[in-house]
C-alpha cells in the first residue's frame, strides 16, 4: 500500500493539484458571504422578501444532507471523479441562479448548487491527506486554513462591488471560471489508483434526515406567517419531523456505516463540542444572512458597506483562531472556549442594542466580536475532538463536527428568517392606518436594492420601523443561542 501511495505521490503534481484544491474551497468558502451581501439587492428585483431565508435554507439543507455521503463515495470511487462531479453540480447551479428570473426559480437552483457544495469541503480536504505526507500536513494545511480567511474578507467586498457597479448576477457566474480551472487541474495532474470496495452507504438515514429537517425547516419559516403556529398544519409538521427524527436515530444505530456515528458522542467533550458547533452555527446564518438586510435595509447605506460589516466578522475570526492555537497551550481547552463563549455573547449584546442611528461601525464592532468568538470555540473544538479519539476514529469524528455546524446553518437559516416574517407581518397587522395594514411582508422590496420607492415617506418610514423591529428579534434568538452556547461550555470537566 505504500509503495502504491509514493507511486501516486510521484505521477501526481502536487503544487497544481494543490492549487486546484485550493481554487475549488475558495469557490465554496466565498459562496455565503458574497451571496449574503447581493441579497437585499436580488430581492428588490426579484421580489419575494417573504422566500429570503429559503435562499439559504434550500442551499444549506443539500449542503449538509450530502456532505457526509460524498465522504463516502470518494472511498469508494476515489477522490478525483467524486470531488469533479461535485463541482459540475456545484457550477450548473450556479450559472442557473444567476438566470433566475423569480425567487422561486432561485431557491430551485439554489438547491441544486447545495447538492454539488456538499462535495466540495469535505473531498477537497481529504485530497491533501492523501498527496502529502504526515510531516508536510501542518504546513499545507495553513495555506488551506487562509484560504477561509481571505475568501471571508474579499467576499463581502467584492459581493457589494458587483452588485453595486456590475450586477447581482455575478455573484453566482463568478464561479464559473474558477470551478472550470479547479476541474482542469483536479483532470490533468490528479492521479488515483483505487481499489474497488463494494459501496456502503446509509441511504435510508439519509432519506428520513432529508424528511425530518425539511419538514422541522417548512414550519420554522412558514409557522406564525402563513399559517398560526397552533393549528392543524402546525401539529402535522411538528409529528412528521419528530417520528422521522427518532427514526433516523434508529436506523442509524443500526446501520452498519452510519451516515452519523452516535457511538462517538459518548465522549463528554465531543458531545459539548457538537452542541456548541449546532448553536453557534445557528448564530453565524442568522448574522451573515440578514446583517446586509439591516445596513442597507434601515441604515440606509449601500451594498458595499454592508459588505464591509461583514468582513470584520470574517477579520476577527481567522485573528482569533490563530491565538486559540496558542491559549490551548498555556490555558487548556475549556478557557479558551469560555473566553469564547463571552466574546459571542458580547456580540449578540451589540447587535440587540443597535439601532437605525449607530451607523455600520456599530455593525462592523458587533460582528468582529462575534467572529472572534468563533475563531475561538471553533479551533478548540478541532483540536479538542481529534485529541479524544483514536486515528482511526478522527475523520469521522471531526465530519460529525461539521455536520452539526452545517445543521446548525440550515436550522438556524428556517428559525430566524421564520422569526423575521411573523414579528413583520405582526406588526403590519397591528397598524392602526388602513393602508399600513394593506403592505404585505413582501412589501420590504421598496427598502432593499438603492431603487426609487414607489411609497410615501410616511409608509417607507414605518416599513423601516417594523423591519428594524422585526430584525431586533432575531438578533434577540442570536443573543439566547449565545447563552446557550456559553452554559454548555461552562459544562467542560475542568483541566480539559
Amino acid at each position: 500500500m505504500d509503495n502504491v501511495l509514493r507511486k501516486e505521490r510521484k505521477l501526481t503534481k502536487r503544487p497544481l493539484v494543490l492549487a486546484a484544491v485550493i481554487l475549488a474551497m475558495f469557490m465554496g468558502a466565498i459562496e455565503a458571504t458574497i451571496v449574503s451581501t447581493a441579497m437585499p439587492d436580488i430581492v428588490a428585483d426579484l421580489g419575494g422578501f417573504s422566500l429570503y431565508s429559503w435562499v439559504f435554507s434550500s442551499y444549506l439543507l443539500m449542503n449538509a444532507a450530502t456532505v457526509l455521503i460524498y465522504g463516502k463515495l470518494s472511498d469508494i470511487f476515489g477522490r478525483k471523479p467524486v470531488l469533479i462531479i461535485g463541482i459540475l453540480i456545484f457550477l450548473i447551479g450556479s450559472f442557473l441562479c444567476g438566470l433566475a428570473d423569480s425567487m422561486g426559480q432561485l431557491i430551485f437552483f439554489r438547491l441544486v448548487q447545495g447538492i454539488g457544495a456538499g462535495a466540495v469541503m469535505p473531498i477537497a480536504t481529504t485530497i491533501v491527506g492523501d498527496i502529502y505526507t504526515k510531516e508536510e500536513r501542518a504546513k499545507v494545511q495553513g495555506y488551506l486554513s487562509s484560504v477561509w480567511g481571505i475568501s471571508a474578507v474579499t467576499g463581502p467586498a467584492l459581493g457589494g462591488l458587483l452588485v453595486e457597479f456590475i450586477s447581482w448576477r455575478f455573484v453566482f457566474w463568478i464561479n464559473l471560471p474558477l470551478g472550470v480551472l479547479a476541474i482542469a487541474g483536479l483532470w490533468l495532474f490528479l492521479h488515483e489508483n483505487m481499489e474497488k470496495k463494494k459501496p456502503e452507504i446509509d441511504y435510508a438515514g439519509t432519506f428520513v434526515f432529508l424528511i425530518s429537517i425539511s419538514s422541522l425547516m417548512f414550519l420554522l419559516v412558514e409557522g406564525g406567517s402563513k399559517f398560526p403556529w397552533v393549528s392543524g398544519k402546525s401539529v402535522l409538521l411538528f409529528s412528521i419531523s419528530a417520528l422521522a427524527f427518532i427514526l433516523f436515530i434508529w436506523v442509524e444505530r443500526r446501520a452498519s456505516s452510519p451516515m452519523m456515528p452516535f457511538s462517538l458522542w459518548k465522549v463528554r467533550s465531543i458531545l459539548i463540542a457538537n452542541i456548541v458547533s449546532l448553536t453557534t452555527g445557528v448564530m453565524l446564518i442568522g448574522i451573515s444572512s440578514f446583517l446586509p438586510t439591516y445596513v442597507q435595509g434601515v441604515m440606509g447605506e449601500s451594498a458595499t458597506v454592508a459588505g464591509f460589516t461583514l468582513t470584520a466578522m470574517s477579520i476577527g475570526w481567522p485573528i482569533a483562531s490563530t491565538l486559540s492555537g496558542k491559549m490551548l497551550l498555556t490555558i487548556g481547552y475549556r478557557q479558551t472556549t469560555i473566553i469564547g463563549g463571552l466574546s459571542l455573547i458580547l456580540g449578540s449584546v451589540l447587535f440587540i442594542f443597535m439601532n437605525a442611528e449607530s451607523g455600520p461601525w456599530w455593525a462592523a464592532v458587533s460582528s468582529f466580536f462575534v467572529g472572534v468568538g468563533m475563531g475561538l470555540t471553533s479551533t478548540a473544538f478541532i483540536v479538542s475532538i481529534q485529541n479524544s479519539v483514536e486515528w482511526d476514529q478522527r475523520g469521522a469524528a471531526t465530519a460529525a463536527n461539521m455536520f452539526m455546524r452545517n445543521l446548525g446553518n440550515t436550522v438556524g437559516a428556517a428559525l430566524l428568517g421564520g422569526v423575521l416574517n411573523s414579528r413583520l407581518q405582526s406588526f403590519l397587522h397591528n397598524q392602526p392606518d388602513e393602508e399600513m395594514r394593506s403592505l404585505s411582508v413582501d412589501s420590504i422590496n421598496e427598502l432593499l436594492g438603492g431603487k426609487e420607492s414607489q411609497l410615501s415617506d410616511k409608509m417607507f418610514h414605518m416599513l423601516q420601523e417594523g423591519l428594524a423591529g422585526s430584525l431586533h428579534a432575531v438578533y434577540v434568538v442570536v443573543c439566547i443561542f449565545a447563552v446557550f452556547s456559553f452554559l454548555f461550555l461552562l459544562l467542560l470537566k475542568k483541566g480539559e
